[in-house]
């Protein structure tokens, strides 16, 4: 698949994400956040939250799991994870 072809179906998954009938477990949630973050931010920032603050946290963490992956291979994993979600 092209970048291009990618971006498209990158920006649709992130729509057909938001049509799920039920909750996502919070593995998924963790995964699909950072698999986002690194496809749109790059690398997690080295300073990341309080551990007191558990959400930002383990957000932080997921994230930081998957430094220096590129930005392709994350919009495409993202993109078969919501289509895994959907049953796809």
């Amino acid at each position: 698949m092209n970048m291009e072809n990618l971006t498209q179906a990158f920006e649709q998954a992130q729509q057909d994400v938001k049509t799920l009938t039920s909750r996502p477990s919070n593995d998924d949630l963790l995964s699909l956040y950072a698999l986002f973050k690194q496809a749109t931010a790059g690398n997690a920032p080295a300073k990341g939250p309080s551990p007191f603050n558990f959400s930002a946290f383990a957000k932080h963490q997921a994230w930081s799991q998957l430094a220096d992956s590129e930005a392709d291979n994350c919009m495409q994993q993202y993109i078969d994870k919501v289509a895994q979600l959907l049953g796809r």
